[in-house]
């Protein structure tokens, strides 16, 4: 009890303000990397080495302290590198996402331009899809990482085109059932599994399991799922725990105008559109 005493009695002779500022400015890149890896494989990766780096630098420094040690911590410089080339090995989707961020400027990778270019690339797909009654499920990345669903699919990686979803959900392709996950103007991943919420019938309707695994999505996470009924051809949109159908060509523009800008979920907008119309009439028809 007295070397710690003493540890910290030491730490204190630094001055408080410059201990402030550096475990301020160590809590920022913490958080930094906690935000960026949240919802990937990856997070968890990070967590443990952050313990095991903080608990073994703690602790040995104590021991070192007052049993003098040298030789464990000539080890554990060795056992800090070993981390470090397994940290670097596991953490590689990771980094090559922080390399290609910036390589690719926030402002060019979101600009109007591209954000709109994405969103009628979106809507043209599911305007095909649902005329020739092809069953498809989308589901759009906010803010919530969706690292865990993408790591149940395929990894794809390539700009949002028309021409690339509805050869996906193409009956009959390799990859055309389960989900596609986008995120901002890629899609990076196909043939992703999903939690399937509970069977129910939403307006006495009974749900089928794209239906049933849009709506379990959008109670797990944030993100947006649009699901194309390969019954009808009927558009509709599931968030945050919520399905509205019947959705037309305006309303689904004015949803991912506003998803890609990152403004709250208009579900319940939405639904009063929805009311209007009739669960056996394809509204999608702008």
């Amino acid at each position: 009890m007295e070397t710690v005493i003493d540890y910290f009695s030491r730490v204190a002779e630094y001055g408080w303000w410059r201990v402030l500022i550096e475990f301020v400015l160590i809590g920022l890149v913490v958080y930094w990397a906690v935000d960026f890896l949240e919802g990937t494989r990856g997070e968890r990766l990070f967590r443990g080495v952050i313990f095991i780096l903080f608990a073994g630098v703690l602790v040995l420094n104590l021991v070192v302290e007052r049993f003098g040690f040298e030789r464990l911590q000539y080890l554990y410089k060795g056992f800090l590198l070993f981390v470090l080339i397994i940290a670097v090995a596991g953490f590689q989707p990771e980094i090559r996402r922080v390399l290609m961020r910036i390589g690719q400027p926030t402002f060019m990778a979101n600009s109007s331009q591209d954000r709109t270019k994405t969103i009628e690339e979106l809507i043209a797909a599911i305007k095909d899809l649902s005329a020739v009654q092809t069953g498809a499920i989308i589901v759009i990345e906010r803010k919530v990482a969706l690292g865990d669903f993408i790591e149940t699919g395929v990894r794809i990686d390539a700009k949002v085109s028309s021409e690339l979803l509805k050869t996906i959900f193409k009956p009959g392709t390799p990859l055309h059932d389960m989900a596609v996950v986008i995120t901002n103007d890629r899609i990076v991943a196909a043939r992703v599994q999903l939690p399937l919420a509970e069977a129910d019938s939403e307006n006495g309707i009974e749900l089928g399991s794209r239906h049933r695994a849009a709506i379990g999505t959008s109670m797990a996470c944030d993100a947006a799922v649009i699901v194309v009924s390969e019954e009808t051809g009927i558009v509709s949109i599931a968030d945050q725990g919520s399905l509205v159908r019947n959705i037309t060509e305006s309303q689904l523009r004015k949803y991912l105008t506003e998803t890609f800008e990152n403004i709250s979920p208009i579900a319940g907008k939405l639904r009063k559109f929805s009311k209007k119309n009739s669960a056996k009439t394809d509204t999608f028809s702008g």
